[in-house]
Order: structure tokens, then C-alpha cells, then sequence
């Protein structure tokens, strides 16, 4: 089944160990912040330095695995058909509007999308770890300088999960203009239960 999240919105799902999750850019340039909890004890979360440290890399792909800050693996990436992730930059928020974006006003924001839907499941605001952020593209100069561009995926590319414990898993559709290229489009999803 094709589970749809709308344009600047998100979603929670559980996963058993060994489902496997599909996350699908159906118009393409759009990206996809992921958060990750043990579904037994939510104290146990994704982490970005955990993961870099025994991926030994920067760039995430097709073969590597997200770590907990527990040391735990979570999950798998099976099948990643554009190649760009990104696991440094923190969730969108209020104040990266008006910090980087001079904006006034209100604007839908990844970590509000992420609280919404994890406040149900007793996760707060302060609970939300950095993300994965599939589909975006960061890149950085030879000097450290970050730079968000577009992002490279075309429609139809997917990212493919194997949950490597019962987890809680949230989904985004960002809200960041230059995360997906000036427009805010969908995220599709899939989850293929391996239970007997």
C-alpha cells in the first residue's frame, strides 16, 4: 500500500524488525527529514555523530547503516537510486527562518511536523535528534563552507530501509525552500512487513 505524506506535513509509522521501508521522491527535488526511535524505549534515538563515526563517512548510501546513540544499528539502506543523503544539518525550525530566511511571519517547519507527530508516542521537541535528511543535497568547499542545493533526485527516485529493530519512525515532507529547490511537493511511502 502507497501511503501519501502532503507537502510540508509528516507522518509516524511503527516498524517491526526486518520491514522494510521505501521512501519514494514521486515528482522529484524533494527531500525527506527521518527520525528514528526504538519503539520499546524512546529514549534510544538515531544519531548523526554515532553513525558517521562507524560509517566512517559523510555520505550515506546504499550499504550503510544508521546508528542509535546507543551504538545499536536501526537501519539498513538496502537500495538508495539517486545517492545523496544528507546527516549533518538539524530539522527545519522557526528560527531557521528567521536566522537564515529573514522570514516574519509563520512557515511550516520539518521540527514542528516531527513534534506533531511524535508527541502522541510522549516524544517532545527537545527529544528530536538531528535527522536523515534523504534526498538532500549538502555540499562543502575545501574549506568547511556548507552550501544547499537542490536536490539531484529525479521522480520516482526511492530509498529502500530494512528496520534492524522495532522502531518508531517518522517521516517529513521538508519545508525548506532551498532544501527542495524553491517548490514543496509529496513524499510517498511503503512498508513491506517481513512477519510470518
Amino acid at each position: 500500500m502507497l501511503h501519501i505524506i502532503n507537502e510540508q506535513s509528516g507522518k509516524t509509522i511503527q516498524l517491526k524488525k526486518g520491514d522494510i521501508l521505501t521512501v519514494i521522491n514521486p515528482q522529484g527535488q524533494q527531500v525527506s527529514d527521518m527520525v528514528l526511535f526504538n519503539a520499546h524505549d524512546i529514549k534510544e534515538k538515531i544519531s548523526s555523530g554515532k553513525t558517521l563515526d562507524f560509517e566512517e563517512s559523510i555520505l550515506l548510501s546504499t550499504g550503510n547503516y544508521l546508528w542509535s546513540n546507543r551504538s545499536n544499528k536501526m537501519m539498513k539502506i538496502l537500495e538508495d537510486t539517486n545517492g545523496r543523503n544528507d546527516f549533518l544539518l538539524a530539522p527545519c525550525s522557526t528560527e531557521t527562518f528567521v536566522i537564515m530566511y529573514d522570514n516574519v511571519g509563520y512557515h511550516p517547519s520539518c521540527l514542528e511536523n516531527l513534534t506533531r507527530n511524535l508527541e502522541p508516542y510522549g516524544i517532545s521537541q527537545d527529544d528530536i535528534p538531528t535527522a536523515f535528511n534523504i534526498f538532500m543535497n549538502v555540499q562543502f568547499d575545501k574549506y568547511g563552507k556548507l552550501s544547499v542545493l537542490p536536490p539531484t533526485s529525479k521522480p520516482g527516485d526511492f530509498v529502500k530501509f530494512e528496520a534492524q529493530m522495532d522502531l518508531l519512525v517518522c517521516l517529513t515532507a521538508c519545508s525548506a525552500e532551498d532544501s527542495n529547490g524553491g517548490t514543496f511537493k509529496p513524499i510517498h511511502f511503503k512498508v513491506k512487513s517481513q512477519a510470518k
